[in-house]
């Protein structure tokens, strides 16, 4: 992984379970599997502790790691350093994607109640006139029976299913690859992608970045949202169509919330930037700050699960990478 990350990931506390189970030394850090001190360490290596920047993991790499019998990745995707090589070594790996889950659905939920209230208007209004009528009851706002459109049953939407059932709101899905029995016990029902965008107030994505879902919402999808209702994007930009949704943004029918856009940064000409009803963050819903510790925690559960010799409980499958994350 990049060096920086190493301290944020495994902060002391977490570095110290990891190393009640595993001989590690946290200096050694691989940018380069072809960096000499790294090349030794590997000929002697039985887990490959992996995170953001991790180098790819191809056919030399793992000749040289004779030992190696599990990839523990610190981390969302494993898609950027993993090989075919891998999965014909037979090597386990594990992904802490699902504790990179837990902040983006939290950051959605916020945003979920707060377009609601159509908050982010209020507050521009109200910044503008330095004065609003006290007392009287706002149209046109609330999150009592508001629709939610969840598009995507990743790990982030499943959490975001379950942190949406306290609130008085009517939650459904659109996901080709799940059925009608999985989205009942799931607890939503299951609708088509356009009939999704049409009967939702709110919705917010949450499928994978593959060559099927570029553009996954473009001018057809957009066009059938209603009137006053929210596009939230917190899974990656290339899924919306960003010119189709500056038409939408510019004729004032629809808003949208983006944590996440393409390209990434926006070109600072950008118009997203000036249109009052797009509200931009930068990329923050994934773990920041404190927040980063959990990935570090959730790998070092795993080790303790793998040398304990009991399942893990990220194990990655890779007959289903294609279609995910």
């Amino acid at each position: 992984m990049s060096a920086e990350n190493v301290p944020h990931i495994f902060p002391p506390e977490v570095l110290a379970r990891l190393r009640e189970v595993v001989e590690i030394d946290p200096t050694l850090v691989a940018e380069d599997f072809t960096d000499p001190r790294v090349r030794e360490s590997l000929s002697q290596a039985e887990i490959l502790i992996t995170g953001w920047g991790c180098p790819r993991i191809d056919e030399s790499v793992l000749d040289a790691a004779p030992k190696l019998r599990a990839v523990l990745h610190a981390a969302g995707s494993v898609k950027s350093f993993t090989t075919p090589a891998i999965w014909e070594r037979g090597l386990v790996v594990s992904s802490a994607a699902g504790a990179n889950a837990l902040p983006v659905a939290e950051y959605t939920l916020a945003m979920i109640l707060l377009a609601g209230k159509d908050l982010f208007a209020h507050r521009d209004r109200l910044r503008a006139e330095r004065a609003f009528p006290y007392g009287e009851i706002v149209q046109g706002i609330g999150n009592f029976g508001r629709r939610i459109g969840i598009v995507g049953a990743s790990r982030i939407g499943r959490r975001l299913i379950e942190l949406l059932r306290p609130f008085d709101l009517k939650v459904s899905l659109a996901d080709p690859y799940v059925d009608e029995a999985e989205a009942a016990l799931l607890g939503v029902p299951l609708l088509p992608l356009d009939e999704l965008m049409r009967t939702s107030d709110i919705v917010s994505i949450h499928a994978p970045e593959t060559p099927e879902t570029r553009h996954l919402i473009g001018s057809h999808e957009l066009a059938l949202m209603p009137a006053g209702s929210v596009l939230i994007n917190t899974a990656r930009g290339s899924l919306l169509d960003h010119d189709a949704l500056v038409g939408e943004l510019r004729a004032g029918r629809i808003s949208a919330i983006l944590d996440v856009t393409d390209p990434e940064p926006l070109p600072v000409d950008s118009p997203l930037f000036d249109l009052p009803n797009a509200f931009i963050t930068p990329h923050l819903a994934g773990s920041q700050g404190n927040e980063v510790a959990r990935l570090g925690l959730t790998t070092a559960e795993e080790a303790e699960r793998l040398l304990s010799g009991r399942a893990l409980a990220h194990r990655i499958d890779h007959t289903e990478l294609e279609r995910a994350a």
